[in-house]
């Protein structure tokens, strides 16, 4: 945007602090949680533009629509897949093939998590898996916290390994251009052995002590993963179209293809094979449930969330810090990839993660040409991924499938508390985060 865009605020004042006050304003709203936070993005967004940081053109070309669109194709397709049950299978068949041996589930549960995450939200993830996770603990009688904090952990784990596994990585893919075989190919490496050093934790924690009776072992191993199919015929369309989404994503640069348009028409495709399968009357309720299913608040969040950033980034704030965080590390690319990752990872932990990245990014990409361009500070952008993703598992309010998991654990008699939790996950995390320090420095620096 030019000087003169940003010349219209009012009374003369300085658009960089005009701009920094109000992201300020509204990270501390968003961070009291006494209000909405898609109604604070979308305020702090209004805001941006009436007192003239930027005008409804420029705040327009702020929103990243290649993330809402993907954010929004994954929602539906995750809406209409688990219709057909498949997510329950995979949870009962997890548990079956450790012959319900509570140690051996303890660690398939988290593996199927990772994996599952690694593909959908994170708080769909769970919100999927810790009911059937609740429901055989009660059938083999042993306490479910040690699984439900395995859950978190692995979620955000498998999370962090691809381009669509987490909103943070949802956003530095579309907004630097990073595809799907970016992220597996350089992320997926490390995030394996940090699934399998956090999973060897938690056996050592809690694993090698679960014990449950014969009696109990046999209940479970009655259990019939196909019984939680609902709709075979949905399940096979859902399989299909997902299996092409997926290699789709692989296949996105030689294709041309942006991940919102391959979220949006294989979603689009899925909906319309499910309403072809129903009568008009149920074909149009399944419209109305996908689309109801969509986290519109994480969607508005975003847009009102993109405006913002965009009119610090204008107002000059991001250019400036990235200035000051080039000259503290003396211009060597590696001193500035591990600030970024520990940073990154200290700072999830207790803000929202979401628009920590969000503004980070375009500070990064303001240290290019003091580092030779953008193609010189990818390792910085992995740094990012790795510290945002994994940090969140540092306390409760790092990221919100931890938040999605207490609650249910609450409601069903398995207490979280917040310092409880923090003692045993935050040195958990820096584990990670010291891995994945060894792992660019071997790998970038």
């Amino acid at each position: 945007m030019t000087a003169h865009a940003v010349s219209h605020v009012y009374f003369g004042l300085n658009p960089m602090w005009v701009s920094t006050c109000v992201l300020a304003i509204t990270y501390a709203t968003i961070m009291s949680e006494k209000v909405n936070r898609a109604i604070v993005a979308l305020v702090g967004a209004g805001v941006m533009i009436l007192v003239g940081v930027l005008d409804q053109d420029e705040a327009i070309k702020g929103v990243d629509w290649n993330t809402i669109g993907l954010l929004t194709g994954m929602m539906i397709l995750v809406s209409i897949s688990r219709r057909s049950g498949m997510f329950q299978y995979l949870a009962i068949w997890s548990a079956k093939a450790a012959k319900a041996h509570p140690a051996r589930m303890l660690f398939l549960l988290q593996i199927t998590t990772a994996v599952l995450s690694a593909f959908l939200d994170n708080v769909t993830t769970v919100l999927l898996i810790v009911p059937v996770t609740l429901a055989i603990c009660k059938t083999l009688k042993v306490p479910a916290y040690p699984y439900l904090f395995a859950e978190i952990f692995a979620s955000n784990i498998g999370g962090t390994a691809t381009l669509i596994g987490d909103p943070p990585n949802i956003l530095i893919g579309s907004q630097v251009g990073l595809t799907f075989n970016d992220f597996v190919y350089h992320l997926t490496p490390v995030i394996v052995v940090v699934m399998v050093v956090q999973a060897v934790i938690i056996h050592f924690l809690w694993g090698k002590d679960l014990k449950a009776s014969a009696a109990a072992e046999t209940r479970v191993m009655k259990m019939n993963p196909a019984d939680t199919i609902e709709d075979w015929l949905l399940l096979k369309q859902s399989l299909v179209v997902l299996g092409i989404v997926m290699v789709a994503f692989v296949l996105a640069r030689p294709l041309h293809l942006e991940p919102a348009t391959i979220a949006m028409f294989g979603a689009a495709i899925l909906m319309l094979l499910d309403n072809w399968a129903h009568h008009s009357e149920k074909a149009a309720k399944n419209v109305h449930q996908t689309f109801g299913d969509v986290e519109w608040i994480t969607i508005f969040f975003f847009i009102g969330l993109f405006i913002v950033v965009h009119g610090v980034d204008v107002g000059g704030l991001l250019k400036l810090l990235a200035n000051k965080l080039v000259a503290a590390t003396g211009g060597n690319l590696a001193h500035a990839g591990y600030a970024i990752l520990w940073a990154s990872a200290f700072l999830s932990a207790i803000v929202d993660n979401i628009p920590f990245v969000a503004t980070m990014i375009p500070l990064i990409k303001n240290m290019a040409p003091a580092f030779g361009g953008a193609d010189h500070i990818l390792p910085l952008w992995w740094c990012l991924s790795l510290g945002a993703c994994l940090g969140g598992n540092g306390t409760l309010i790092g990221a919100s499938a931890n938040l999605t998991v207490a609650g249910i654990g609450d409601r069903n008699g398995v207490p979280f508390s917040f310092v409880t939790y923090t003692l045993y996950a935050f040195p958990m995390m820096v584990v990670s985060v010291a891995i994945c320090h060894v792992y660019v420095w071997w790998r970038y620096f």
